[in-house]
């Protein structure tokens, strides 16, 4: 099928400030190294994309500036409305109100004034592992003690909740706040309705305040539906902080506009006192435009074809390492753009260190993630969203000169 909008262009970010190319070495233990002489860099690590955002978000943003005085300002109806509507269209939402949504200034910046409102410095929150960076890293930032509770594979190697091990550890550890990222990343999985039920329930049992990552929510494939948090039941609705950005589904992270949900009052007050008191969680009036621009009728047809292009790249990445990578175990992810490998096999077998074979790929432009900072142990992050034609070269890469009994002459 021929598509509306461009997700093939292969753009140069050179030079543009961004983070997944310029970045490169500059982190140390985080970002990947450049690549060698004659390797140009795929960037596969950072999560966000190298596709265009949809046209209307520019138009927007452009109409903004025509008019050229930027002082004070305050949120718009047409802001809030765009949030309700989006909500109500894609997930079903009703009785979301102006009152129930509030700015943050980066989804991580939500967490924090939720945790830190209910938990003090040594306290434990419960998170799930593999676990997003980020979240690791505020929690450490705050004093605050990280508790995993990890997910296992089922038979068909679909990451899964542990119930007893979750309601064992909020136990053991008194835990009275928890993250809960929806969809989960980096395993990609979509839950079921089922799951969150019985997650929610242990969750009100042991009188646990939920932060809700719904980040990557719109970007679902076929057969799965994002089920928000807070729709579980009237106790979920309550006790939930849920975290929103169009910056994942529309690639805006670098103009900063998250927002959050939050139905009960007394909760949303705590929240929204201790993001205001350090005076950092304002919003910038180009990301509402931004905003505004994404979350109209053309962004929802936008995104129905990134979904079809992110989910080919899924399956051609997923086939590819089934057939062409010895030692290398994957599950297609359900959502989000990124895929969570397991190398362990490979590196038994030819006796590697993780950091030997990210290297493999980081000489050879394949710019992946190390998968031990999400706490899976012989694990790579991949970002899946990117041209096809150079996925398809970065799998052949790895086929050549990275996942090899030994490495050819790169010089």
């Amino acid at each position: 099928m021929r598509m509306k909008y461009d997700f093939t262009t292969e753009f140069d970010r050179h030079g543009m400030d961004a983070l997944a190319v310029d970045g490169l070495g500059l982190i140390p233990g985080k970002s990947p190294d450049r690549p060698k002489k004659g390797f140009d860099v795929i960037p596969m690590w950072i999560a966000d994309m190298s596709f265009p955002t949809v046209p209307t978000v520019i138009s927007a943003m452009q109409k903004r500036l025509e008019h050229p005085v930027f002082g004070y300002f305050m949120p718009s109806k047409v802001y809030y409305e765009s949030i309700i509507q989006w909500h109500a269209r894609h997930h079903q939402v009703t009785g979301l109100t102006r009152k129930h949504i509030g700015h943050e200034n980066g989804v991580l910046g939500g967490v924090v004034s939720t945790l830190t409102s209910y938990a003090a410095p040594g306290d434990a929150v419960l998170v799930h592992s593999p676990t997003y960076v980020g979240f690791t890293q505020s929690l450490n930032d705050n004093g605050l003690k990280a508790v995993h509770s990890p997910l296992v594979k089922d038979e068909k190697g679909v990451y899964r909740m542990d119930f007893e091990d979750m309601e064992q550890k909020i136990k053991a550890h008194k835990i009275h706040v928890a993250i809960f990222c929806s969809p989960h990343n980096p395993s990609g999985r979509v839950w079921e309705k089922e799951e969150i039920e019985r997650a929610m329930e242990i969750y009100r049992k042991y009188d646990v305040i939920v932060v809700s990552d719904e980040i990557w929510s719109d970007i679902i494939f076929k057969g799965h539906k994002h089920i928000p948090t807070q729709s579980i039941s009237e106790d979920a609705k309550n006790r939930t902080v849920a975290m929103y950005a169009p910056s994942k589904t529309f690639n805006l992270a670098g103009l900063v506009g998250s927002y959050h949900v939050i139905y009960n009052d007394a909760l949303r007050d705590r929240v929204e006192s201790k993001g205001m008191k350090p005076h950092y969680n304002a919003m910038n009036v180009m990301s509402m435009h931004a905003l505004i621009g994404a979350y109209q009728e053309e962004g929802y047809e936008w995104l129905e074809e990134l979904r079809e292009v992110i989910e080919k790249n899924a399956d051609y990445a997923c086939d590819f390492i089934h057939c062409e990578l010895d030692g290398v175990e994957v599950t297609k992810p359900e959502g989000t753009y990124m895929l969570f490998i397991d190398c362990s096999p490979f590196l038994k077998k030819h006796n590697l260190t993780l950091e030997q074979l990210e290297k493999r790929g980081w000489d050879v432009g394949v710019a992946w993630q190390d998968g031990k900072m999400f706490f899976g142990e012989g694990c790579i992050r991949i970002n899946l969203a990117l041209p096809y034609a150079r996925l398809v070269e970065a799998f052949d890469r790895m086929k050549t000169y990275v996942f090899v009994d030994t490495v050819p002459p790169l010089d």
